[in-house]
Parts: structure tokens; sequence; C-alpha cells
């Protein structure tokens, strides 16, 4: 094959792909709403939220399902987005927040969930070597007792998202022929 020709299918492939990995990061094409799921335990609503500038940490959020008929133990997570990966709680303690890691891990009861949420259990993503950026995505490994290796892509959101990343592109299935019931922005 002429080099030229070569050369030009190589750009173009490389053009067209929408998304690549570098350091367990995922940069642009990130799908959302996803469940990740092994061994009866379902991984849901899995995000995490853009940092600001020379934030050396951030926060992992979703939702462990466990339809398993025992109970099971979230013992820690990995990524290669950040050197240490932990679970944590935010608890109040008189009129102060404190966050500390779970000790023993997180456990979730057979045939019940545990939300990792803002404010409470969640994942501290610490000594990150690169910033998480609005649309990309990170991938982590959970770790559970029983269950296994459950690997999961956060998507990362905006600095202040509050809840799960949502797609939003398609509306065609809203009818909004009939807007008179709306309030008026006066």
């Amino acid at each position: 094959m002429n080099p030229y020709r070569l050369a030009a299918v190589a750009a173009l492939l490389a053009l067209s792909t929408p998304s690549f990995a570098h350091n367990g990061l995922v940069h642009g094409g990130c799908a959302v709403g996803q469940t990740f799921s092994a061994n009866g335990i379902s991984v849901s609503g899995a995000f995490t939220r853009a940092m600001l500038p020379n934030a050396g940490a951030a926060g992992g959020y979703l939702s462990i399902d466990n339809a398993g008929a025992e109970a099971d133990t979230l013992t820690g997570a990995s990524s290669q987005a950040a050197a240490i990966v932990e679970v944590h709680q935010m608890k109040m303690e008189g009129d102060v927040m404190k966050m500390a890691a779970v000790e023993g891990g997180l456990e979730i009861p057979a045939g019940g969930s545990v939300a990792l949420e803002p404010m409470g259990y969640h994942l501290m993503f610490m000594q990150i070597d690169v910033p998480f950026k609005e649309g990309d995505c990170v991938e982590v490994t959970l770790h559970f007792a029983k269950a296994g290796d459950v690997p999961v892509v956060l998507n990362i959101g905006s600095v202040a998202q509050k809840e799960p990343v949502m797609d939003h592109g398609d509306h065609g299935d809203h009818d909004m022929s009939d807007m008179s019931e709306m309030p008026s922005a006066e």
C-alpha cells in the first residue's frame, strides 16, 4: 500500500475514534445511565464531579444493589486515575461535619442497596495525576468480599453535580404541542 494512503487511513481511524483512555480517564464519548453487574452486585448512577484547579481529591458517587441471598462487603476500590481510592463517610459529630475512611468495608445487605452520595458514604479519589474534566469518565474497579471485582465507569459531571449525569441529548419523545399549561416567566 502507498505510504501516503496508509498515513491517510491511520489519520482517519485516529480521528474517527470517539474516546480514548489514559491514566484511568476516558476522554469524550462516555455513555451515561449505565448499570454494571457481576455476581449478584449491580452498580448504577455512577458519577463524580469535575475538579477545581489545584484540587487534590474528588468524590465518587453511585448506588450498589445486592441481589444475592447473603450480605456482601465493599472492601475497597482502585483506579489508574488516582493513587489512592478509599470508601469514606461524612457524618455530623456535634456541630461539625467530619469525613473519615470506612474501616472494615461497607456492608451491602442481602436483597438491599446502599447509596454512595454527596454528604454520606462515597468513594474518595486521592493523589490524582490528571484533574477530572466535565464530559470525561473515570474507570474504577470496586472490590467486594464475595462478588469479587466489579469494573465501573463514573461519568464526570459539573463541579456542582449532585446526582447522576443524564443524557439530555434526545428529547424526541416529549410532546411539546400543548404548552398552554406552562407558567409564564413574568
